[in-house]
């Protein structure tokens, strides 16, 4: 059993052992180093919905204004060693394409969280429906059931009426109420008791 041993060691220490790393496959490979930076997806999201709503606000619109009119005027009246953009105003030109080619994006990925919040609410408004539908439909069954079942019980209305005709036959087969010497109702009695108890 020894040589066994020793050829096996021998073989898992050659050149092939050696350069290959032992990895265990019981357990998760470490993650791999990047060289992009990585950032929170919904946190740019969120974000970026910021910076949207901003950009549509009145209060965005007053400060954008302003700025113009000043940049304009500083750079139209101001000293020519002080003016920093002369009278083209390329360099505004510049600034508001760059706002606007950032400001475009971010709005474009608001709206489309946006669309997704949507799609979920619409997508729960859909199943609340279906669930609505189904318990109406279920009680509109049931009280279908307790209509029909409903009119085979008898009402007060109906067992009063079937009494009254009962009692309409009763006296018109009796009508002295004593056919045979017993009472129609056992409330009528004769001398306080029973015509059964002499």
């Amino acid at each position: 059993m020894a040589p066994d041993r020793e050829a096996r060691e021998r073989a898992a220490t050659g050149a092939t052992a050696a350069s290959r790393p032992r990895t265990r496959l019981d357990q998760p490979k470490p993650p791999r180093r990047r060289l992009l930076p990585e950032w929170d997806p919904e946190a740019f999201g969120r974000f970026s919905e910021r910076i949207a709503r901003f950009l549509g606000t009145g209060r965005f619109l007053v400060w954008m204004t302003i700025v113009i009119i000043m940049w304009v005027v500083w750079n139209a009246f101001a000293p020519h060693g002080l003016r920093f953009d002369n009278y083209p105003f390329i360099f505004l030109t510049l600034m508001l394409s760059l706002q606007a080619s950032y400001a475009a994006p971010l709005i474009l990925l608001a709206q489309n969280r946006q669309d997704d919040r949507d799609r979920v609410n619409l997508e729960q408004d859909r199943k609340q429906n279906e669930r609505s539908i189904a318990d109406t439909e279920y009680l509109t069954r049931e009280i279908a059931a307790l209509r029909m079942g409903l009119g085979e019980v008898a009402t007060r209305d109906w067992i009063r009426s079937e009494l009254e005709d009962l009692v309409k036959e009763l006296e018109d087969r009796y009508p002295d109420g004593h056919g045979d010497g017993r009472a129609v109702f056992p409330a009528e009695r004769s001398q306080g008791r029973d015509v059964d108890d002499r």
